[in-house]
């Protein structure tokens, strides 16, 4: 099978893309697989570190650009679409999955113009509007959230769930206390707000520390905090001698999870699938800029079904996170039905449904 991934931009679009390309590899070993994205685009420094064969297109973003940027966009889009062209004519690729994300647009649409068969994934409640528009041309909406249904013809759409990378769910317990330095007994916090952190929470975590002093000799944490902001972090635990692994990034986060008896991160779609298919319970603050604030929406979606707690970003200050903190940690009966309600939303076999249906779309164009 000869496919192409296209999107990305941010991690919400890109891992999944990766979980899907693990996912038909698994199944067709002999597959080539080629990601279509931008040089700015996260793919660009993470898909070569994975070996798949990466193009880049010349698209910008349209969204929330001043009206000399969005002409400029509109140029780049009718030049990536000549590039698509030529990608497609030289790779005569089987299918074409769009991922979300301006740099999806482009292939997707070129792949429609060729009749090869496209699948687009839409992770988040509201679609973007790269997604809105190729909904009324792909041929297949894979989506995560019942309520997105609306937004899409409906008799494309299937919901299927947000693919995760599987290894995911192999996290090591054993190993993880071994290599984030914790015991056995004490509850595990893990927190997180992304690839390069966010500082806005690790400011509510480091103030709200001189509110859960009472929780200090049950408790072990460990939080990725960015680059930027490692050291000034690490130096506010060790000032309260709270026990606390600080890591500027986790590279083993199937073993972070694997510990993780409440997790406090962002709500990006990625995040989400992987903390509902563990089942884990969760601390939720949505990134606030999020185009359509989609992370709001989605965390919101798992609160109404008692799944997470939430904060949300302009309410968020160390006594507002630490009480949600020691709500949850004193009360192991509601974090074990919020941990209930989590795995219900999980959807561990998402990456299989969604090959299934691109099966189908190359089996009824033969």
């Amino acid at each position: 099978m000869k496919v192409i991934v296209a999107g990305g931009g941010t991690g919400g679009h890109l891992f999944p893309g990766i979980a899907l390309a693990g996912d038909i590899m698994n199944k067709y070993p002999e597959s080539k697989i080629i990601f279509v994205g931008t040089e700015r685009g996260l793919e660009a420094k993470v898909i070569p570190k994975i070996g798949y064969e990466l193009k880049f297109i010349s698209i910008k973003g349209f969204v929330g650009k001043s009206i000399n940027d969005k002409a400029k966009s509109f140029y780049s889009l009718f030049k990536s679409l000549s590039e698509c062209k030529d990608i497609i004519n030289s790779f005569s690729p089987d299918i074409v999955f769009g991922v979300g994300g301006y740099a999806s647009f482009p292939m997707v649409f070129s792949a429609y113009l060729k009749k090869i068969p496209t699948v687009i994934l839409e992770q988040n409640t509201v679609p973007g509007l790269a997604n809105k528009i190729l909904g009324k041309f792909a041929d297949a909406v894979a989506i995560t959230y019942p309520e997105t249904i609306e937004h899409f013809p409906k008799d494309k759409v299937y919901l299927t769930g947000t693919p995760i990378r599987k290894e995911i769910l192999s996290g090591d317990r054993k190993k993880a206390q071994s290599i984030f330095n914790l015991e056995e007994g004490r509850a595990t916090l893990l927190i997180f707000g992304g690839s390069l952190g966010a500082r806005k929470i690790n400011r509510a975590i480091t103030e709200g520390l001189s509110y859960i002093v009472s929780l200090k000799n049950r408790i072990q944490i460990i939080h990725q905090t960015g680059e930027a902001d490692y050291n000034w972090v690490s130096t506010e635990y060790r000032n309260l001698s709270f026990k606390a692994t600080v890591l500027p990034f986790i590279y083993d986060m199937a073993d972070a999870y694997s510990v993780a008896d409440l997790i406090i991160c962002r709500a990006g779609a990625s995040t989400l699938a992987e903390i509902t298919a563990l089942g884990k319970a969760s601390i939720l603050i949505p990134y606030p800029y999020a185009a359509y604030n989609h992370q709001e929406m989605n965390a919101r979606r798992l609160l109404s079904r008692g799944a997470c707690e939430m904060v949300l970003d302009r309410e968020l200050n160390g006594e507002v996170i630490a009480k949600k903190i020691i709500k949850l940690l004193d009360n192991p009966e509601a974090r074990k039905e919020m941990e209930l309600a989590s795995h219900a939303f999980g959807k561990i076999n998402a990456g299989e449904k969604i090959i299934e249906i691109g099966e189908s779309l190359i089996r009824r164009r033969m």
